[in-house]
């Protein structure tokens, strides 16, 4: 009888030793020489399970996860889709062209709200286009006895109402508002009875210039005084009055002082260096037509060169002490001032003048210097006049004297009159109906 034998491979007759060695080099071989990343490029659709990555020892290179994010390929529209898997094929992805850029993933970041655009300023009226806008504070309308935050208020009040220049008295009728150690030495007086404070000037120019503002020393009446002046006598006693009476006003009767005096040239030469050198933020100085002799004195005589000779070498003293400071005049048409002033101020070397346009029979004549300056200067009782003048381009600047001596008053005028005039000229377009 034969013995029975067993079917099958025979694998139960290889010894465990055997098999144990057989699996440990398998596993070496597919392991540690890197041997399975290359089987598994063989079958690019086999996902590899889970558990196999989680077998790797630590420091095999394959199939380690990046930890850095990896640039994202955006491939073009005319790339091929699918998946290759020739022998010959070595690109398992659709690879972009050379002109497609890679987008870098960045981690999101907190973003703040963006701030709100400004609402566009509105637009300029022609007043506010002009250069200067000027109202005149005369010696007698201003600070007198105010303390600091009155007079910081009132220059934030004229802007307000669209002022950007006060033109600020400092002098009139023979002395000064301030402190003068000239006047002191000349005429023995430390200025004209008042009661300004020392700092009234300083705490005006300083508010101003925050405010974005200019501040003129108006040097009112000039070389003229009238028997109010606190050095009248003394003028008369030492002969310093040209002989006879300048009417150029009717209300009033004034007296020239003779600049050819020397005594008196000197205290307006010397007076005006100490003002700013006393001030040196001042922006300007302005003098008016009483810088100038009335044709009907008596006598004739024409004092054009002595009075050019004067304004010169002031001006120059005063620029040698401040040369920042501008030296204005206000005063009638070149013509009108040589012929009836003996005012040649063409030849003073002044910085800017504003024609004095006051009388409205010759208005138009007086206007069609001022085009040829820096401006006209008006009173308020001529604001009817305001919107031929704003709306002048040719006007460059306009200077308004508030002769009823309200000047709060007239600038809140001139800022209604503006707004006024914006409103009229504001064209509506026509809508078409087709």
């Amino acid at each position: 009888m034969k013995t029975k034998q067993n079917s099958g491979c025979g694998c139960l007759k290889i010894p465990l030793s055997v098999i144990i060695a057989i699996l440990g080099g398998s596993y070496w071989w597919l392991i540690y020489q890197g041997n399975l990343q290359k089987i598994v490029q063989l079958f690019p659709a086999v996902r590899m399970p889970d558990s196999v990555a989680v077998l790797l020892p630590k420091g095999s290179r394959a199939l380690q996860a990046t930890p850095t994010a990896t640039p994202i390929a955006i491939p073009s529209p005319q790339v091929a889709t699918g998946n290759c898997i020739d022998k010959g094929c070595t690109n398992t992805q659709p690879q972009p062209t050379a002109a497609v850029k890679s987008v870098k993933v960045t981690p999101p970041t907190a973003t703040t709200s963006a701030t709100p655009a400004a609402p566009p300023a509105a637009p300029q009226t022609a007043w506010e286009k002009k250069a200067i806008r000027g109202i005149y504070l005369s010696r007698y309308q201003v600070t007198n006895n105010a303390d600091e935050q009155t007079i910081r208020k009132r220059v934030r009040y004229y802007k307000s109402q669209g002022i950007n220049t006060i033109i600020h008295g400092v002098w009139g009728n023979g002395c000064t508002m301030y402190n003068s150690e000239v006047m002191q030495q000349i005429l023995g007086a430390k200025s004209c009875p008042n009661q300004f404070q020392d700092k009234w000037l300083d705490w005006t120019i300083d508010e101003a210039h925050k405010q974005g503002m200019q501040v003129h020393a108006y040097f009112e009446k000039g070389i003229k005084i009238d028997k109010n002046s606190p050095i009248f006598d003394r003028a008369i006693a030492k002969k310093w009055i040209v002989p006879g009476v300048d009417r150029t006003y009717a209300k009033v009767e004034h007296y020239v002082l003779d600049v050819e005096v020397p005594e008196v040239a000197n205290l307006f030469k010397k007076m005006l260096a100490e003002f700013v050198t006393k001030y040196p933020q001042i922006d300007a100085v302005q003098w008016d037509d009483y810088l100038g002799y009335h044709a009907e004195l008596p006598g004739k005589v024409d004092r054009t060169a002595s009075l050019t000779k004067f304004v010169s070498e002031m001006i120059s003293d005063m620029k040698a002490a401040n040369p920042r400071v501008k030296f204005d005049l206000c005063h009638h048409n070149p013509y009108w001032a040589k012929r009836y002033f003996a005012a040649d101020w063409e030849k003073w070397k002044v910085d800017r003048v504003f024609i004095q346009n006051y009388n409205d029979k010759n208005f138009q004549e007086e206007l069609n210097y001022a085009v040829n300056y820096a401006g006209v200067a008006i009173l308020d009782s001529q604001l009817p006049r305001f919107k031929e003048l704003v709306d002048n381009p040719k006007i460059k600047s306009i200077l308004i004297f508030p002769l009823d001596g309200k000047p709060e008053e007239t600038a809140a005028r001139v800022q209604k009159t503006n707004l006024a005039n914006a409103v009229s000229t504001t064209t509506v377009p026509k809508v078409v109906v087709k």
